[in-house]
């Protein structure tokens, strides 16, 4: 087991609770909404384009 990984993605994740606790006392939940989902769309887009085009043959990575 990698603890090294383990133990900074943990981190990364407390300090992300804590920075998401911050951040939504000062944005409104709408604002919050939209911004997640133009998110999820963009993500989803580079996702599709990187497998159609960027894609290693025989589906390997």
């Amino acid at each position: 087991m990698d603890w090294t990984l383990l133990l900074t993605v943990t981190g990364l994740a407390i300090a992300g609770i804590f920075i998401g606790n911050v951040l939504s006392k000062k944005v409104s939940a709408s604002s919050l909404k939209k911004g997640f989902g133009w998110f999820v769309l963009v993500m989803g887009i580079y996702i599709i384009i990187k497998e159609l085009f960027f894609a290693s043959p025989g589906g390997g990575h």
